[in-house]
């Protein structure tokens, strides 16, 4: 068996939430972090010595937990959390009570009592005019309880065992007094102040690196030249403007250096680019600041070859990238398995997921062969935000990994600069595609309306700032000068487009659409200039600020042909759609199995129509198992099984609670063109009294969960009646 070697590249990163127009953080995203993610995803490694890995810190998030360390930092979740209890406003609790259960209720609400019962007494769909009349129902108690678990959720649990005071809070859960809360507050902001230096510690001895990413988490290559987008997507809608500044895309990595350098006294040897993006012209500009090393996604090497030419093989080695004379190492991920622990196995028992991942690993390493005697596996992804879906942040099946491979002879962890040290590479590209690690292309930031608009007011603000400068002299070099340009810096970064077009939504969408507008509003205001009127009027479509537009809801009865293709045209015409893909959060899954689905009923059936990302006869097919998780008013499962023919192997309908299990006859359900399937509704045995039907819709393999829509959502249809309408649906 051949050695392997693993370079895990931990990504964590957050945009700037400070308005500048108010400098108010407008989200408590860094400081909620600081405490269940950014110190112990290294203080972890302390009792696990003989594991390297590489941590990925970005600029625009290290500004800000310097900022709430010094208690400069304010924001809105902050002050209303140390607001005494007795002293908050009916408006002021709504704020709570709307927003402070902000976490994925499954492994941050529900496991603790206290918390998951204020959660009911709130409700789990709610608006303001509901909380106005729930909140008579809220003691002082019970708010100020609210005010510490919103908090004490986002600690992990390496806090639990390492200080007696939070674990103390855990064990106390309720009845908190305004000392304890306070207190809270003072040791987050305190554990701020401490993630730095213990990422150089671990750094110090040798067992971490740390890279760097540019300033404000720019897309590098479309700052360069927006005609980037075009070396991946030919046909994609570009702006109006072409946008084509180097020098921006310059100023990014620079300014990142130099931070990096004031923070960990010496110089960064790697970078991940933002979102992996990269293109020749951003090798030139990390070659000339001497970074040794960049990583990105396995599709550029793939597709930086004719044809997609190359064998998978070679993905697992380094690359020398030569650009007219500027050279830069590079790595490429392993796609798959970052995005098993990015989306997969956070579903999956710590055993079976961390045997799983191993078993992949040292099956590398036969299957590279004679093609490269020192293959390396390069698991990036990012280090924060998939914690929330593991159950304990994680803490079990990251303990189970590194014990795991501590004990593997034939996997060797390591940190990415020593590996290109005792390896460097032998094949040098050329001619590097553009792209990024999402699809490998920028079709996320770029190309549709609402991304566009973006780059224009961009180009807009840009031009007036260069035409300003040019009028008054006295402006070069003054301090307005660099204050103004660090907001314009600012508004380059990639996450405000993230949240433009229809890839991402989430109940913040209108926040994210504010910030980015207020930075090119505050460039205004600061030279006292009128700000144009159209930066007053939101980017995002209103639709989309105020729901999720992965959902349309069905409109009348309906009653298809279970066949397995779409007979005609009206069959599923009224029935509700959910787009795969919307996760509603700050990740990105690339590869799921599910596409889209169709769902609607008549007064004796449910009926589905899911399409898929793979063929009805492919291999993979036969692993599957679809399932219809019902959650409300019963707690059943309906599963189907197919084999390679499109056979069905089972449809059933299966209760855990009773452990009962009662086939459905096999004229339900067809597999061709899509899976249909009419799911009789008195099979589901609903009390008589039931008003709404709750369910979702999961893929197994090997009887684990692999994915699940809606993602942290569900589909809620009333009962069926004669005189349905649509006043009823509830998303």
């Amino acid at each position: 068996m051949k050695k392997v070697y693993l370079a895990f590249l931990w990504h964590q990163h957050q945009p700037i939430y400070k308005n500048p127009l108010n400098n108010i953080y407008e989200l408590p995203w860094v400081r909620l972090h600081a405490t269940k993610d950014y110190y112990d995803m290294v203080a972890i490694l302390d009792d696990y010595p003989k594991i390297k890995s590489n941590i990925n810190l970005v600029p625009s998030l290290l500004i800000q937990l310097d900022e709430y360390a010094k208690g400069v930092a304010k924001d809105k979740f902050l002050d209303l959390t140390l607001k005494p209890a007795l002293e908050l406003s009916e408006d002021d609790k709504i704020f709570i009570l709307m927003n402070f259960f902000m976490a994925n209720w499954e492994t941050m609400v529900f496991p603790y009592n206290r918390y998951h019962q204020l959660l009911e007494k709130r409700g789990k769909q709610t608006n303001e005019s509901d909380l106005r009349r729930i909140l008579n129902y809220f003691k002082i108690e019970d708010i100020r309880d609210l005010q510490v678990w919103f908090n004490l959720s986002w600690f992990d649990p390496y806090w639990r065992k390492h200080d007696e005071f939070i674990n103390n809070l855990y064990i106390k859960g309720r009845a908190f007094t305004e000392d304890e809360k306070h207190k809270l507050i003072e040791k987050q902001l305190q554990i701020c102040g401490m993630i730095v230096g213990k990422h150089k510690e671990l750094q110090d001895r040798g067992q971490i690196d740390v890279s760097v990413t540019p300033f404000y988490h720019p897309i590098l290559p479309l700052l360069c030249d927006t005609n980037n987008a075009l070396d991946a997507i030919p046909n994609i809608n570009l702006p109006k403007k072409r946008f084509s500044h180097k020098e921006d895309a310059i100023w990014h990595v620079e300014n990142a250096i130099k931070y990096y350098e004031s923070a960990f006294g010496r110089k960064p040897i790697g970078m991940w680019p933002s979102e992996g993006s990269v293109a020749n012209e951003v090798v030139k500009i990390v070659a000339d600041n001497n970074i040794e090393w960049l990583a990105t996604d396995e599709s550029i090497l793939f597709n930086s070859y004719p044809n997609n030419s190359v064998n998978r093989k070679y993905l697992f080695r380094p690359y020398n990238i030569s650009v007219d004379g500027k050279k830069v190492n590079m790595i490429f991920r392993d796609h798959g398995l970052s995005d098993s622990i990015g989306f997969v196995y956070s579903k999956w028992n710590p055993d079976d997921a961390v045997n799983d991942f191993v078993t992949k690993i040292k099956n590398i390493g036969d299957y590279v062969g004679d093609t490269y005697d020192y293959p390396l596996v390069s698991v990036i992804l990012d280090g924060e935000n998939c914690w929330e879906y593991y159950q304990n942040d994680g803490w079990d099946f990251l303990s189970k990994l590194y014990s795991t491979l501590e004990k593997e002879e034939m996997i060797e962890t390591v940190r990415i600069s020593d590996y290109l040290k005792r390896f460097p590479p032998k094949d040098t590209i050329t001619n590097l595609r553009a792209g990024s690690w999402i699809n490998g292309n920028f079709g996320i930031w770029i190309g549709h309306e609402e991304d566009n608009t973006a780059w224009q007011y961009l180009s807009q603000v840009r031009d007036f700032l260069v035409e300003y400068t040019k009028q008054n002299i006295d402006f070069i070099g003054s301090e307005r000068e660099k204050k103004v340009w660090e907001i314009f810096y600012a508004a380059e970064g990639s996450d405000w487009n993230w949240w433009y077009g229809d890839d991402h939504s989430s109940s913040n969408d209108e926040i994210f659409d504010k910030l980015f507008r207020q930075h090119l509003m505050a460039i205004y205001e600061l030279l006292g200039q009128k700000i144009p009127d159209y930066f007053y009027k939101t980017i995002k479509r209103s639709k989309q600020l105020s729901s999720d537009s992965s959902f349309i809801n069905p409109t009348a009865l309906i009653s298809p042909k279970i066949d397995g293709k779409i007979t005609n045209y009206f069959e599923w015409k009224k029935a509700g759609l959910y787009s795969v893909g919307h996760s509603g959060g700050s990740m990105h899954q690339v590869s799921t199995l599910l596409k889209s689905f169709m769902y609607g009923f008549d007064l004796n059936k449910i009926y589905l129509n899911i399409s898929l990302n793979i063929a009805h006869d492919s291999k993979e097919i036969e692993n599957l198992c679809f399932n219809i998780n019902f959650i409300n008013p019963v707690q059943k499962n309906v599963y189907a099984i197919f084999d390679i023919n499109g056979k069905v192997v089972e449809f059933s309908i299966y209760s855990e609670q009773i452990k009962d299990k009662i086939s459905v006859p096999v004229e339900n359900i067809a597999i061709d063109s899509i899976i249909e399937m009419a799911i009789p509704i008195d099979l589901l045995q609903l009390p008589d009294d039931y008003k709404n039907i709750e369910f979702t819709i999961s893929v197994d393999k090997d009887n684990m969960e692999i994915e699940r829509w809606p993602y942290q959502s569900s589909i809620i249809i009333p009962k069926p009646t004669e005189d349905f309408n649509m006043i009823s649906w509830t998303v």
